[in-house]
């Protein structure tokens, strides 16, 4: 299924990683950007005097690692995914609750004693439960500091609005109160509320279902439990049965990045889907009303054919039976896409075949007349008083029947004589002429019939072919809205990834777990291979961090300088001793000349103002006796940026898809 993730990028990266193991297709798009905050003056004799630390967010944790190094302390976490992400982060104790913020406050007075110092709460600027509140009555003081903040989005995030325009989504997660009513905002302002009738909506608690009561979702299903876990089986229960659950708890945990925002322990109302109001579906004679139409058209005139033929002349009763002793060929499954063409060629064969059969028949009509004329023409004249000349006699009426008009009277000053002037014509005659008056009228008819006939598959053809070429736009622009809606998921997944792998190389730690994740959106990218390729040499180990590199440079500077002063002299190889030992050089960015002391000093200047391309490049150009002692740094430093550059490759690549994918 494809799914909506709405949490932050960080999140909503470690998310889509567990849905696509899962066989689901996620589509990224966070609600709110996250912000570390500076930490306050006092923060440092806050963490410093408190026994405990309370994480109500993995988001929390991640800030708390970016305002203090010191990782001894004890953590409390809220749940199982923040005490795994603190751990990530080097601290050494750390205990999860393994439920929502009622479940750490319990944690915190089963393990912790009042009497031992306060407890200190990191948490973002919005929270959902006071831990001073709770754990006041237990003698607890609690002092709440807050090292980020969850700003939300002003719009709908472009891959969100993509994927619900196209109907491509089956279910959307939230995971607190706050991210479901911004997203029920965000829905009703950009006018995609009928949009979402074929979603289901997954929540962590029933109270973060509360704001989407709005909304027209399929269903609506609040977890079992307040858990990550919980929510990720409720989508895998989806495709198999949707009862909406009810048992889930109440109340919304300690803020919008919790792993567990609301209590398993309070009364849940119970959960009932929000069914979408009826769209009134009006029908038309549609495709296959036209085609039946047309073919109940053709039947009711071969019937009418079929009962005249007993009155039709014997050359046509045989003329008929022999088209239809040839069996037609089974008609094919109707097919839209092929229907134009077969109409097309079938009326163009009906025409056809029956033109030159009618070609035919008035040829040899028109023979046997001509011949009927040269034979009259060329008898001689009867003698006078026999009997009328039936041939002319003859001649004269099929005339009559095949031009339709009259025989022209005698002129006034024209005699007949009696020799000259014919007798009534015989029964015989009267007989053929009428038969061939028949077959004349009967072929005019069939002729009619046809052209009919032919008029009306011409209008079905055109509907045909109208419906088709409609659906055929219609499915391309939904293959399109679809593309758009995966290609921006793809680039939001790309982006939070390069940015993990970043903040990896700039700490100097693995990043194993961060490149698995891009190798699946890579799908043949030429760009993004070659830096995954470039990135898989340092992805066990990492690569030194900026800081380490700059804390490093001054031995690494004092033992160049002192290899370069020495020789094979003696008193220059004392005078390099004594530099080993002593650091006497210059610093700062002014210090002039080539030569090492003045590269040295330079180098390290650029180090401290953040610009390590320099550092390196100063440092390839010294003389080659200080090679040992700077070839250890100055591999480390190529290093970090070889990798730096490969993550801001990806980054580049990911913006790029993005913007095609708008």
């Amino acid at each position: 299924m494809r799914v909506l993730i709405t949490r932050p990028e960080r999140e909503a990266t470690t998310l889509a990683t567990a849905l696509a193991e899962r066989g689901h297709v996620p589509v990224i798009a966070p609600l709110f950007r996250l912000e570390i905050l500076h930490p306050p003056a006092d923060f440092a004799t806050d963490l410093a005097s408190c026994q405990a630390v309370l994480v109500s967010s993995a988001n929390g944790a991640r800030a708390l690692a970016e305002a203090s190094e010191q990782r001894g302390k004890p953590i409390l976490a809220v749940g199982d995914t923040t005490a795994s992400t603190a751990e990530g982060l080097g601290f050494t104790s750390v205990t999860s609750a393994a439920g929502d913020g009622q479940a750490l406050a319990e944690l915190a007075r089963t393990r912790l004693d009042p009497k031992a110092g306060p407890l200190l709460h990191v948490s973002g600027v919005d929270i959902a439960q006071d831990f001073s509140a709770a754990l006041a009555p237990d003698g607890f003081e609690v002092r709440r500091v807050a090292l980020y903040e969850a700003r939300e989005e002003a719009a709908l995030p472009d891959s969100a609005r993509a994927a619900i325009e196209a109907r491509a989504l089956d279910a959307a997660m939230f995971f607190s109160p706050r991210a479901s009513a911004l997203f029920a905002r965000l829905v009703q302002e950009a006018g995609l509320s009928a949009s979402l009738s074929n979603v289901t909506a997954i929540a962590i608690s029933p109270a973060a279902l509360q704001p989407l009561s709005a909304l027209p979702f399929r269903a609506t299903v609040a977890a079992a439990r307040p858990t990550r876990q919980s929510v990720l089986d409720e989508i895998d229960r989806l495709p198999v049965a949707a009862p909406l659950r009810s048992e889930a708890a109440a109340a919304e945990g300690p803020s919008i990045m919790s792993d567990t925002p609301s209590s398993p322990d309070a009364a849940a109302p119970p959960v009932t889907p929000v069914t979408s109001r009826p769209i009134e579906v009006r029908r038309g004679r549609g495709v296959v009303g036209a085609f039946i139409i047309g073919l109940v058209t053709s039947c009711l005139v071969v019937a009418g054919a079929l009962i005249s033929l007993p009155y039709w002349p014997a050359e046509i009763r045989a003329l008929w039976q022999g088209q239809g002793a040839a069996a037609a060929p089974p008609a094919p499954a109707l097919d839209l896409q092929q229907v134009r063409q077969d109409a097309a060629a079938v009326a163009n064969a009906s025409v056809e075949a029956t033109r030159r059969e009618l070609s035919a028949r008035l040829d040899d009509l028109e023979k046997r007349v001509r011949a009927a004329s040269a034979a009259a023409a060329e008898r001689p004249a009867s003698p006078a008083g026999s009997g009328p000349d039936p041939a002319i006699a003859e001649l004269r009426r099929k005339i009559e029947a095949l031009e339709s008009r009259p025989a022209a009277p005698p002129t006034p000053g024209e005699t007949a004589t009696p020799a000259a002037a014919p007798s009534a014509p015989s029964p015989e005659h009267e007989k053929e002429l009428a038969t061939l008056r028949l077959e004349l009228a009967t072929m005019r008819n069939t002729v009619q019939t046809i052209d009919q006939t032919i008029a009306v598959q011409r209008d079905q053809t055109k509907l045909l072919a109208e419906a088709v070429d409609k659906a055929r736009g219609e499915a391309s622009a939904r293959n399109a809205g679809e593309q758009k809606a995966m290609g921006a998921a793809r680039a939001s997944a790309l982006i939070g990834i390069a940015a993990r792998l970043s903040a990896a190389v700039e700490s100097g730690l693995p990043f194993v777990t961060d490149l698995a994740l891009l190798t699946p959106l890579a799908q043949g990218d030429a760009k993004l291979d070659e830096s995954t390729a470039v990135l898989q040499k340092y992805a066990q180990t990492g690569v030194a961090s900026r800081p380490a590199l700059v804390a490093e440079f001054p031995a690494v500077a004092k033992a160049a300088l002192a290899d370069d002063l020495a020789d094979d002299s003696f008193g220059e190889r004392l005078l390099g001793k004594v530099r080993a030992l002593v650091s006497l050089r210059r610093v700062g960015n002014d210090v002039e000349g080539d030569g090492t002391e003045a590269k040295l000093a330079r180098a390290e200047a650029a180090l401290e103002a953040g610009d390590l391309a320099k550092a390196v490049a100063l440092v390839r150009t010294l003389p080659p006796q200080t090679a040992r002692a700077t070839a250890g740094w100055l591999s480390r430093a190529e290093a970090n940026l070889t990798a730096k550059q490969a993550t801001d490759q990806i980054s580049a690549q990911a913006v790029t898809l993005l913007g095609s994918a708008r």
